[in-house]
């Protein structure tokens, strides 16, 4: 008995931490996509192989995860990350507005559309050419239009938790390798799904070639991914590669009135044809199997603050203080009375309940 912590104790720091205590957090989108292998249903043909580390196929209008490996597995995700930014701030810019680049995007390292130190370009221009050819040097422009790179990040990474892509980290807008940046192949299944919802995403990732400003006249654009040119329905969303995150590719593509959603990561060669097969797969056993898990949906919005001018709540009565008493509250710095937070108590209770406890038995050692 005396080494078993007082209830009062671990209550306490229940409270105080916030956590439940002996909880174990379950995997976004169900118990077994917390697995690292290979995720499939039964009575089925199991889905194709493939080279990369980690998949999901999911069918992109009800949700349903068919078939998976690694889901959650943390991954550098390379420049599908440039689906959150995007994703991020096209609600965020007007997209005729024009933009001059700093020297620093100019010069921003990796794949990149060429972009000159003048205002020549609007936001659109720079979302088309980030998602059709890549553009590190568009994701800093367009970091920078939305008020800077710190700001630009803060937000990516509220719209991942938004989305509850919650092994996802932004470290770079562009997707280019940091300590500490990671996505799974769930969460871009997540990403995607979000982004097809949004007729500027959409048509950004459809796009095959467009017209790309230049300081005189402008030049072609195409898009890199592939599949664009030659799987029947593609309908696109994002390639990457790096050489320490390797191979890495998130897209849909609509057959028969339904998308199916494919995302892979750390894929160590030629990636496009294993993606074909996980499509294909896909389409034909939606709507047959049992799924082995559900992309989530996002979390609702906020409340938007209120902005304009209003009238102040009337000020209730104060009660008349009791006999004995002061008639005083304890003062937050607004000056109105101060509410003590319930895990206080609860702390406070706690802690004495372990000295009461201490004393007990420091009481019995020496009887």
């Amino acid at each position: 008995m005396k080494h078993v912590a007082p209830v009062g104790v671990l209550l306490a720091a229940t409270a105080f931490l916030g956590v439940p205590a002996y909880a174990e957090k379950a995997p976004v989108g169900g118990n077994e996509l917390g697995e690292r292998g290979i995720i499939a249903p039964t009575g089925v043909k199991a889905p194709p192989k493939t080279a990369a580390k980690s998949y999901v196929i999911a069918d992109a209008d009800t949700g349903e995860v068919l078939a998976a490996k690694d889901p959650h597995g943390r991954y550098l995700p390379a420049s599908t990350l440039k689906a959150l930014t995007a994703l991020t701030l096209i609600p965020k810019l007007d997209k005729s507005r024009k933009v001059k680049p700093s020297s620093r995007a100019v010069n921003e390292e990796g794949s990149a559309v060429g972009l000159v130190s003048k205002p020549i370009y609007t936001v659109e221009d720079l979302f088309k050419a980030l998602m059709l050819v890549s553009g590190n040097d568009c994701a800093m422009a367009l970091a920078e239009a939305n008020g800077g790179l710190t700001e630009t990040l803060k937000d990516m990474n509220a719209e991942a938790k938004r989305l509850q892509a919650l092994d996802t980290v932004a470290k770079t807008p562009s997707g280019l390798d940091k300590p500490g940046q990671s996505s799974s192949a769930y969460d871009l299944a997540l990403i995607a799904r979000a982004g097809l919802a949004n007729a500027d995403f959409r048509r950004y990732i459809s796009t095959k070639t467009d017209k790309f400003p230049a300081p005189k006249g402008y030049y072609e654009i195409g898009n890199h991914n592939k599949l664009l040119w030659r799987y029947k329905g593609m309908i696109g969303v994002k390639n990457g590669w790096t050489s320490k995150a390797m191979g890495s590719f998130v897209g849909a593509a609509k057959r028969n009135g339904h998308t199916v959603i494919v995302s892979i990561m750390r894929h160590d060669g030629y990636f496009w044809d294993d993606v074909a097969d996980l499509l294909d797969w896909g389409f034909a056993t939606r709507g047959k199997i049992t799924p082995v898990g559900r992309l989530v949906d996002p979390l609702p919005a906020a409340a938007p603050m209120p902005t304009g001018p209003t009238t102040p709540p009337a000020t209730p009565p104060s009660p008349a203080p009791r006999p004995g008493s002061t008639g005083a509250a304890p003062a937050s710095g607004d000056g109105s009375p101060a509410a003590v937070p319930v895990g206080l108590y609860v702390l406070g209770a706690g802690l004495l309940g372990g000295g009461i406890w201490l004393v007990y038995g420091m009481r019995r050692r020496s009887r």
